[in-house]
């Protein structure tokens, strides 16, 4: 009997977690199926490359399509069908945990780089082989001043498809602009592809919110975006069951691509591990004191049933793409699905603790080299700039290349710079994305603790409503008798 019982156990261990184990064998396959190419002697083409990575690349562009419809969808019907005081507790709380995540992120990747000065024991880089990867067109203030414009789109269809960003331009015959000064340089703006999910999100809590305000009026809609909400997610499902698939392409093909084993060991193995000891000491340091302390748990047994998500998010390196996964799996563990639907994709959107902590290490180890002197106000200049980078950084594999000539501006430093980092980036942002996504679903669990005595106190009044609208109906039929 006892070996049934095990058997049975086994089996329904299996079927709950086939597809995360599927998922990281796919990772760990891609892995050792890349490895097992580079080291087969022949040389493989960029084109040889693109047709390993073609089947993941559809699986990516599956979970993409979903995020627009299912990030509306998901905040509307969310906060639509919250009591308006809860959905503001829920938001203050989600936000206030978001910039705490954040803050310590960088704080602690600030202090791991300047106690281990991984740039100081690093050879000197040699500044003819950089590559121009960034061509610094912009300023930090234009970066900071477009994050807040995107918040407020000027058209809702094209904030599904492109975002708006401030341009500097040289024009020889303009007699008031000094070449090389950006300040004198002309200001334009246009729209570069990529979804405004910044935007969308605002529009979708105002809707909400709105919703909420207009009651029975707002029926038709509630119903239409709740309806809306439950079809991606059952899409998702079904998308879901590729990501083995995908993610094994995906992994399969990088691996392919990298051009420098010996410059990932060698000349940036101190920066690699460095950012990776400082991801790994905020993923299961940092969140799980937060969790904690806010729920009274250990966060263990949560995080063993991120296995799907996380495999996903390093295989796709985007928190956005991997959004559907991390909602799917907060219901699968029983969360209130208008918390998840509203937290998670305000958490993929803001919510980059990774990205954050890399960017304030990638700035001063990039100072170390250039053995740029690191003052205190340089540093507190670092935290503050690689906070708000991190915001306005896309979900999107390596989004943080781009943030990051902001945050190198803060130090003085070309934004030519970044290609230092390169050979190593793709795989770290693999890494930070993980724990992005993970911080993401832990909020949702720690809003949801939270606001469970507030959750209880709005569905007893709702109760009470409709006891007393019904004793009311009741004495109105006896009156007509």
């Amino acid at each position: 009997m006892p070996l049934q019982i095990r058997r049975n156990a086994c089996t329904s261990f299996l079927r709950e977690n086939l597809l995360t184990i599927l998922t990281i064998i796919g990772v760990v396959s891609g892995t050792l199926l890349g490895w097992g190419l580079r080291a087969s002697g022949i040389e493989w083409s960029r084109r040889d490359v693109m047709y390993f990575q073609y089947p993941g690349e559809l699986f990516l562009r599956m979970l993409k399509s979903l995020i627009v419809p299912l990030l509306v969808s998901s905040i509307v019907s969310a906060i639509g069908s919250l009591d308006l005081s809860l959905s503001g507790k829920v938001g203050l709380r989600a936000i206030i945990y978001y910039m705490t995540t954040t803050i310590c992120a960088v704080m602690l990747g600030i202090a791991l780089v300047t106690t281990i000065k991984p740039g100081k024991h690093s050879e000197e880089y040699n500044t003819n082989s950089t590559r121009k990867l960034v061509t610094k067109d912009t300023l930090t203030s234009d970066t900071l001043l477009d994050l807040i414009r995107n918040v407020f789109p000027e058209n809702l269809a094209q904030a599904t498809i492109a975002s708006y960003r401030t341009r500097l331009t040289y024009d020889q015959n303009d007699t008031r602009i000094i070449k090389g000064q950006l300040e004198t340089y002309k200001i334009e703006g246009d729209y570069q592809s990529g979804s405004n999910v910044l935007g969308l999100v605002c529009f979708s809590v105002v809707l909400g919110i709105t919703l909420g305000k207009m009651g029975d009026k707002s029926q038709p809609l509630q119903t239409f975006f709740h309806s809306l909400s439950e079809a991606m997610m059952i899409i998702t499902g079904w998308v879901i069951w590729l990501s083995p698939l995908g993610v094994f392409f995906l992994v399969t093909a990088k691996i392919m691509e990298i051009e420098s084993f010996a410059e990932l060991v060698g000349r940036l193995g101190l920066y690699f591990m460095t950012v990776l000891l400082g991801l790994f000491l905020h993923g299961f340091g940092t969140l799980s004191v937060l969790f904690i302390l806010a729920t009274k748990k250990l966060p263990c047994r949560y995080i063993a049933k991120m296995g799907q998500v996380m495999a996903t998010a390093f295989g796709t390196a985007s928190s956005s793409a991997t959004m559907p996964i991390t909602i799917g799996c907060c219901d699968d563990m029983g969360l209130d699905p208008r918390i998840t639907r509203f937290v998670i994709p305000i958490g993929a959107t803001i919510n980059m603790d990774g990205t954050a902590l890399y960017e304030a290490v990638a700035a001063i180890f990039i100072a170390q080299m250039r053995k740029v002197d690191m003052s205190f106000g340089k540093i507190v200049a670092v935290s503050v700039t690689a906070t708000a980078a991190s915001i306005g950084a896309a979900g999107i594999p390596q989004a943080g290349l781009v943030t990051m000539v902001m945050v190198l501006d803060t130090v003085n430093l070309p934004a030519e710079d970044v290609s230092i980092i390169l050979a190593v980036d793709w795989l770290l942002d693999r890494f930070r994305t993980t724990i992005n996504v993970v911080c993401d679903a832990l909020g949702a669990i720690i809003v949801t603790s939270l606001s469970q005595g507030d959750i209880e106190k709005t569905r007893a009044l709702q109760n009470d409503r409709e006891v007393a609208a019904g004793h009311e109906l009741t004495e109105l039929e006896k009156g007509e008798h």
